[in-house]
């Protein structure tokens, strides 16, 4: 069983003949199918089913030379609703199968974030045609956890956003600076994280963590796709899964200008989430690459 199934409302799937039913009503009765040839022999397919909007299972595996789909694997996706970095994306293929992870050097969130990638088959349509590198590529991004708080903000008035805003846009500035080799942007990036340590250090006696640390974006376990987070709520609402009829929360997260959706179940969040509020959890992150003309 995939962990993450309990995040899209399959929370009492758990036995292998559970799983097998739920993957042949995915095949069965796909909203969507894709197929592409690798290797000029094998012909892959794609089968995703909604249970809710724009949160389903995907099966993907090949076709024998019987034309009979030999399941390979599957996983729970939620499509994410807006483009979340414009930056270059590098897709690589997992060892075990044939299965893809994506990733991208956003500044914004100063760690290189790696990616499932949701959709597969394209990718391998542009690798086909040698269309690569390609120009004009997006990447929208979302999320399943399992396990998440709802924060109360931190109280800011209009002149503290600003500023934030426009330390970000500085940052951003340096690093693209220090990426290109510049040695002074390098010299004040480690002189401003020295400075936000000490700072950081001094006040962690008396005050609580949270009201300092108003979001992060850190790796969390032995996984590279999965990571611990914190961000501002910009929108919510919830779905309600087809099959089962379990509630889901759907939340924009503003990570440190990195926007993205979770979902979760709502079993698993701990309190109610609102526009403003913060969401603190473990993610499995997912990413969609938008290719123009595609």
């Amino acid at each position: 069983m995939h962990n993450y199934l309990r995040a899209i409302g399959f929370e009492n799937f758990k036995s292998r003949d559970d799983i097998q039913q739920l993957i042949a009503m995915t095949v069965q009765q796909a909203d969507s199918r894709s197929y592409v040839t690798k290797d000029g022999e094998k012909l892959l397919g794609e089968f995703c089913k909604d249970f809710a909007d724009g949160i389903g299972i995907c099966v993907c595996g090949e076709f024998n030379e019987q034309d009979k789909f030999l399941y390979d694997y599957y996983y729970p996706y939620v499509r994410g609703t807006r483009i979340t970095t414009e930056e270059d994306i590098t897709v690589s293929r997992h060892a075990s199968r044939e299965s893809y992870a994506g990733v991208c050097d956003d500044l914004r969130v100063g760690v290189t974030v790696i990616f499932y990638l949701q959709n597969m088959i394209p990718y391998i349509k542009v690798q086909n045609e040698n269309r690569f590198p390609i120009r004009g590529t997006t990447l929208t991004m979302s999320a399943l956890s399992l396990k998440g708080t709802i924060m109360m903000p931190i109280a800011k008035t209009d002149s503290d956003k600003s500023f934030a805003k426009k330390r970000t846009r500085e940052r951003e500035k340096l690093m693209h600076k220090a990426r290109k080799g510049d040695e002074t942007a390098m010299e004040t990036l480690s002189i401003d994280d020295m400075d936000t340590y000490s700072a950081l250090s001094k006040q962690i006696k008396t005050t609580d963590i949270y009201t300092l640390v108003d979001n992060y974006f850190m790796p969390h376990g032995v996984e590279c796709d999965q990571y611990n987070v914190m961000g501002e709520i910009m929108e919510c609402h919830e779905e309600t899964n087809s099959l089962t009829g379990q509630t889901l929360e759907i939340m924009t997260i503003n990570c440190n200008e990195l926007i993205f959706d979770v979902c979760i179940n709502k079993k698993d969040l701990l309190g109610e989430p609102m526009p403003g509020r913060r969401f603190k959890g473990t993610i499995w992150m997912q990413g969609f690459v938008n290719y123009p003309d595609a």
